[in-house]
């Protein structure tokens, strides 16, 4: 079986909010256009956008689960955010110019007892991607049917958040790649290291509630890590429906 690309998706703004695409042009060196180039320091962040940060400085699913269960829009026309979650009014904003409004709408998601939203921060060098480096995060159905197989039952693969979804290829078969490079469509990515995993994977991404102990699964397969994080050695357009090979 032809292993080939089933979906593409980016998170503008880092843990608020999931895109879906067609197709997308990456370059070499970069993480994926428009992904994590937003994310909401916390009161306690020291973060202003001027480097990269890790997560930590940041709201995010791990600690705000119903966060998981919001969906964003980008319009690159107009450079409006349009975001919905179930439990609140939809909104539309630039996030370059109305971070109040966002933050505004966002305080109804946070629960007093967590660290509260204080500024939307925009990456000036690097997106806050969970690594140090410019990343793109290549998922695995198969490892994801594994996961459902343990757990005993279907689970949203959205939980995993990641940016290409692979089909057709073995389960697990992306950890065998760690510093090769693979084909995807007319890109090169080198693959750099395995994504391990936090509790944010425990939240439903229709309902926003933790409802299943997807790290408990992990380690009865012997770890908590899915899905691999790729660095773009030669860019290009991605599609949906292109092939994956090893280089």
């Amino acid at each position: 079986m032809t292993a080939t690309v089933t979906e593409i998706w980016r998170h503008p703004i880092k843990s608020h909010g999931r895109e879906t695409l067609e197709s997308v042009t990456l370059e070499a060196g970069k993480a994926m256009p428009l992904d994590r180039v937003w994310a909401v320091a916390h009161e306690r962040s020291t973060a202003d956008g001027s480097t990269w940060a890790s997560c930590g400085q940041f709201c995010r699913v791990a600690k705000v689960p119903s966060l998981m269960a919001i969906t964003a829009k980008h319009d690159a026309a107009t450079g409006l955010m349009t975001l919905r979650h179930p439990d609140l009014e939809e909104l539309t904003f630039d996030p370059d110019k109305d971070a109040e409004a966002f933050l505004d709408w966002v305080r109804g998601l946070v629960p007093d007892d967590a660290l509260q939203p204080a500024r939307l921060v925009k990456a000036q060098t690097q997106a806050f991607t969970d690594s140090d480096f410019a990343s793109v995060t290549l998922c695995n159905h198969a490892s994801h049917r594994a996961v459902e197989q343990q757990i005993g039952r279907p689970i949203s693969h959205l939980r995993w958040r990641g940016n290409i979804w692979i089909d057709g290829l073995a389960p697990w078969e992306e950890f065998d790649w760690a510093g090769r490079h693979v084909a995807v469509g007319k890109l090169v990515l080198r693959i750099r290291e395995r994504t391990d995993r936090c509790k944010s994977i425990h939240s439903n991404p229709d309902t926003g509630k933790r409802d299943t102990d997807v790290l408990g699964a992990l380690d009865h397969l012997g770890h908590q890590d899915f899905s691999v994080r790729a660095e773009v050695i030669e860019g290009g357009l991605l599609r949906i429906g292109d092939e994956v090979t090893n280089v």
